[in-house]
Parts: structure tokens; sequence; C-alpha cells
């Protein structure tokens, strides 16, 4: 039988109740032994519905990780703190689960993969789209060669109108930014991913700031509030990587377009293209004729050898408890989320200055 893995959380917060508790509380070799949160109240109440009888509660993450019976740190505060939490976690000897995106800096990310480096443990990165049936499916046939060398690509992130306007997502100073670095960040995660190629030469952006100042406007979670919209409410990117190949991204949590995808992406390869924009489409030429083949998955999530389906959060969460009990390595490696990183901060700097960054 598998060892037990003794889990701390910090930040109980909406992606801690509606994504990680739920979905490490299902797995057998689990145990939710500590939780903390700058309001007490959310720690206490984390501890009880997902905790162990004897799980602990801290107003202070440090004291937390002083705890040397606690394996891993799940790390689900505001992006300002990811980094700071995630290397004092990792040089504490913890193996470290930071949600997306890595952190606000490239620095900040530097930092973190030092200390992953220097403390031998594992970290890495939320991004749990890349544990969706048609994201597992699309990776192995991009890994498989069927698309050849991809050499365009689209990053979709569009909301037409579903600005988050609950905790800190409108606070720039705490959030690094808005819907690029949200959401954004998911489908060049996904894009990167599928077309194995992490080397970006040059970036240009553009960042918008129109409908945010908009009053009683329309919007999924309520109207907001202008004067606390400090983010963007749409940004866009033309990345061009070192091997030629280009990657168009887009994001907005308000826009006039009823082009709406989200965490999606479009390949076009020397060999046939896919999207995920109705569906998973792969597409291409056989015998000098055009076809398209409408892939068909199981909505419900992904089915396994043991006959179980699970969400992307479930299997993501598995899997990364798996990589600590076997020593393997995570599907999402903090190098690769330090690329996403470095390009979103990229557009953020080209649209200040008005000019392409160079790496």
């Amino acid at each position: 039988m598998s060892r037990t893995v003794k889990v701390g959380i910090i930040g109980c917060g909406g992606i801690a109740n509606g994504k990680h508790m739920p979905s490490l509380s299902k797995l057998e070799h689990v145990e939710l032994v500590a939780f903390s949160d700058v309001l007490i109240e959310r720690a206490e109440k984390a501890a009880e519905e997902y905790g162990t009888a004897e799980a602990k509660v801290y107003a202070d993450y440090k004291v937390l990780l002083m705890d040397e019976s606690i394996e891993v740190i799940h790390v689900l505060t505001p992006n300002d703190s990811h980094a700071e939490i995630s290397v004092a976690a990792l040089n504490a000897g913890k193996h470290v689960m930071c949600e997306k995106p890595m952190a606000k800096t490239t620095e900040e990310a530097r930092k973190m993969m030092a200390a992953a480096n220097r403390s031998g443990k594992k970290l890495t990165i939320g991004y749990n789209n890349r544990f969706r049936s048609d994201s597992q499916y699309l990776q192995q046939v991009c890994e498989r060669g069927d698309l050849g060398e991809v050499y365009f690509a689209k990053a979709h992130a569009i909301r037409r109108r579903a600005v988050p306007t609950w905790g800190v997502f409108l606070d720039g100073e705490k959030q690094g930014g808005g819907p690029l670095i949200d959401i954004g960040t998911h489908a060049l995660d996904l894009t990167l991913w599928m077309m194995n190629n992490y080397k970006p030469k040059s970036v240009m952006g553009s960042v918008h700031y129109k409908l945010s100042k908009k009053k009683n406007a329309a919007n999924a979670w309520g109207p907001w509030d202008p004067e606390k919209f400090t983010v963007e409410d749409s940004a866009f990117g033309f990345i061009t990587m070192e091997n030629g190949a280009t990657i168009m991204l887009e994001a907005s949590w308000a826009l006039n377009s009823l082009d709406v995808d989200e965490a999606k992406c479009s390949l076009s390869g020397t060999e046939g293209g896919a999207d995920m924009k109705d569906g998973l489409r792969i597409h291409g030429e056989n015998f000098g004729k055009l076809y398209t083949t409408n892939v068909e998955l199981d909505a419900g999530g992904v089915a396994f050898y043991d006959g179980k389906k699970e969400s992307d959060a479930d299997l993501e969460a598995r899997m990364w408890i798996d990589n600590i009990i076997h020593d393997t390595t995570p599907v999402v490696k903090p190098e690769q989320a330090y690329v996403v990183t470095q390009i979103l901060e990229a557009i953020y700097e080209s649209a200040k200055t008005g000019k392409a960054v160079y790496f």
C-alpha cells in the first residue's frame, strides 16, 4: 500500500474551495493536516470541512511551514505572494503545488525555480486545463507528430462579459494584471505545451482599459465598480519563437465579441491542423482531399484503466500526489511555467512602451 502524504493548504479562498481541497480530499492516501489564511475564519472553516480530526489552523503560514510532518504545500493565495510563499515552503523542505500563474514577474518565477533546484523538492504550477480530456488527446496527437511542425497557433481566452468581481481579481497590485494573467495564462500554457516550444524570440502586445470604465455594465457576476477595476479588460499578444513559429494570444474578461472561447488553442502544422473551438477537430489532407475529424470525447472526464472518470482538477491532484509518492516528474514543469510568465510580462511591457520585447 502507498504511504500517506500529509498536505498543508496556504490560502483558503475561492480556488482552494472550488478546486484543490475537494480534489485532494477524494484521494485515499492524502491527509489535509494544516490550513493557513490571513482570515483565520476561512482557515477554520476549511479545516472543519476538509481536514483530519487533528488538523491545525494558522494565521501565519511561516508557523505552518515549521511542521516537519507536512510533506506537500499548496500555495493558493493572490498572485503577489506566490513566489514568497513558494520559496519559503521549498526552503522548508516541502514539495510545492502553486496555483497559476507561477508569479507576477519573471524575476519572482526565477527565484521559485532556484529554490526548487536548491532544495531538490518538486515544484509544479496549477495549469489544470492540461488535464482535460481534449487537451490530453491533442497533446498525444502533437507528440506523435500527426500535425508535423506546428508553426502557427492561436491561444484563446475570450469572455464576452464575465468579469470576476470578488476577491482581489480587479486589484492590479495583488494580481499583476487582469484577464491576460488570469485566463490568458491558461491558453498560452496549453498552446506552448502542444507545440513543445519554449523558446520565445520576441513579443508585441496591446492592453486595453475600455469597457472597465462603464458603469452598471452587464456581467455574469453582477456589475463591477469602475473605480476598483484597476486592471485591463482585454489584452492581445503577437509572439514569435526562435524557430520562426508564431503565436497569437487573445484574452478578455469583457469584450464586444461573440467569438467566445476560454483556455483553448488552434494549431496549424505542416501535416495538419487542430482546434478546440467547436469540440476537438483534427484536419488535414489525405489522397489529394481535405478532411476534418471531429474527435468524440467523453464530456464527463477522462476514462482510465480502472474504469473511473475524473474531472481535470481531480486528475491533476491525483497525478501530482503520485509524483510525490513515486518520485516522478510533474506534468507541469516549473521551467515551462516560467516561460509563460516571461511572455505575459513581455506583453504588458510591450503594451506600456509601444515597442517589441526581445529575449
